[in-house]
């Protein structure tokens, strides 16, 4: 999917990669762009062999999307499925730059972009308490969660699998998330 947005005037990338994960070769034939590369695992909780998202991750990418604001470039937020950490991201960059903006609308918009979108709820939890949007950018997370559930409810048990059955709870209205 990477080759696809080459031509497509892309100014600045924001990759977030597994720790092991190579730069992808599609870069190379990119136009000129800034870029940052950030490694985790798209987790929400510690485990052994587990690099989980951190705070100061968060705050790169919000420092990034800084760079982006006010400028009509083109931002291109990527991980390897473009579902969960992306996705996040996104929201988050969103968050930041239009503070006024409802949280239910910012994640319309990211699931408009990506309807696959799960966004890693580590993520929006560090993000929400960074920006100050007190709890209500994981709440809308949560709505995400729900709707993804009402359309292929498998995932409900695909998720837990991956440890992220917290995130279900919060679809299914069981259980805040905090990050940890």
């Amino acid at each position: 999917e990477l080759d696809h947005h080459g031509a497509k005037g892309v100014t600045h990338v924001l990759s977030i990669l597994d720790p092991e994960w190579p730069e992808p070769d599609a870069f190379w034939a990119f136009d000129p762009h800034d870029r940052i590369t950030l490694h985790f695992h798209d987790a929400i909780e510690p485990a052994p062999g587990i690099i989980p998202p951190r705070v100061e991750d968060v705050m790169a990418i919000l420092d990034f999307g800084q760079t982006v604001v006010g400028d009509p470039d083109h931002l291109l937020v990527h991980c390897h499925a473009g579902v969960s950490r992306s996705t996040a991201a996104m929201a988050m960059i969103l968050a930041q730059t239009d503070p006024n903006r409802a949280e239910d609308d910012i994640l319309a918009h990211v699931t408009r972009i990506r309807p696959q979108a799960w966004p890693n709820s580590r993520m929006v939890a560090f993000a929400d308490e960074l920006l100050g949007r007190n709890g209500r950018l994981l709440e809308a997370v949560a709505k995400v969660y729900a709707q993804r559930l009402t359309v292929i409810p498998d995932w409900a048990g695909l998720m837990t699998r991956c440890g992220r059955g917290r995130e279900v709870e919060m679809a299914r209205g069981l259980a805040p998330s905090k990050a940890g």
